[in-house]
């Protein structure tokens, strides 16, 4: 299962949040998506980051995301009807996302 954190270039709280994830050892799992790049995640997401979810995304792309650079447009998000959404939302500790974690199915 892929965990995606929705972030953007300069946000310390997404860098925040990635750490978390580093230090929970799932980091693997992690895609970072650039909100910027996407009018809808933009909107959906913008005052909100950093935020972490289990929804599948598929991108189009197999090149690897870092912390600072990922795109992904709005098509290449599963359909929300479709699919079991379980989001995290900043702001949040290692205790909350262990939790988060746990309940998704990361051990």
């Amino acid at each position: 299962m892929l965990i995606t954190l929705y972030s953007t270039e300069g946000c310390h709280l997404c860098e925040q949040a990635y750490s978390l994830l580093v230090e929970a050892g799932v980091q693997e799992h992690v895609q970072v998506i650039d909100i910027a790049f996407d009018d809808v995640l933009f909107s959906r997401y913008g005052v909100t980051i950093p935020v972490v979810s289990t929804q599948p995304v598929t991108s189009t792309s197999s090149e690897a995301c870092s912390v600072t650079a990922c795109s992904v447009t709005a098509d290449t998000v599963s359909d929300e009807s479709t699919h079991s959404i379980s989001e995290l939302g900043w702001p949040f500790d290692s205790a909350d996302l262990a939790a988060w974690l746990k309940n998704n199915g990361f051990n």
